[in-house]
């Protein structure tokens, strides 16, 4: 794993997750997407899925895997934000992604990804970063576009069945690949 420990100009502290972390990360994606605490922000789920978006294993898998890293952000002492990036072959994924609800819409997003980016960019050489998203959530993909994604009408079917995903409260959910190129 490669240690990073950066801090951006507006008091941002960029780092890898620990053991120690993964109970506060897991709370943390939890309140950014699932829930009535994730109806503070914009990139709820909890319309069209109840139930977990992860848990502690999950977490501690991607702190643990050596291709892999939790990309933990902090300002003043406290964790707001995290995203998981994992190193596959000439591209790198992108997931995770949460923003504490209080803190989103105020651009932390933009300053996070662009981080990761740079990070898969130069620390692995990947070329593309690639992620999927539910591809009901127009609003999160419209962002994700803004930011550079394209969408490749790839998808993969919802994991119906397996509640470590989440309790689905309809039936057309899919996984919608989008990719960008990093130069």
């Amino acid at each position: 794993m490669d240690t990073v420990a950066t801090t951006a100009a507006d008091g941002l502290i960029f780092r890898d997750a620990t053991d120690a972390d993964v109970d506060t990360l897991v709370a943390l994606i939890e309140s950014a997407y699932r829930g009535d605490s994730s109806r503070t922000g914009w990139t709820t789920e909890a319309d069209i899925l109840e139930g977990q978006r992860t848990d502690p294993e999950g977490v501690l898998e991607v702190i643990k895997s050596p291709d892999s890293r939790m990309l933990t952000v902090e300002r003043d002492g406290a964790v707001v934000a995290c995203c998981q990036l994992a190193r596959r072959d000439a591209h790198a994924y992108f997931g995770m992604f949460a923003v504490s609800p209080a803190l989103q819409g105020v651009g932390l997003g933009k300053v996070i990804i662009a981080e990761a980016e740079r990070h898969a960019r130069e620390a692995w050489g990947a070329t593309e970063m690639h992620m999927v998203v539910v591809s009901v959530r127009n609003d999160l993909i419209a962002w994700y576009e803004r930011r550079g994604y394209r969408r490749t009408g790839r998808m993969t079917p919802f994991p119906y069945g397996d509640e470590r995903y989440g309790i689905p409260q309809r039936d057309d959910l899919r996984f919608e690949l989008l990719v960008k190129e990093l130069a």
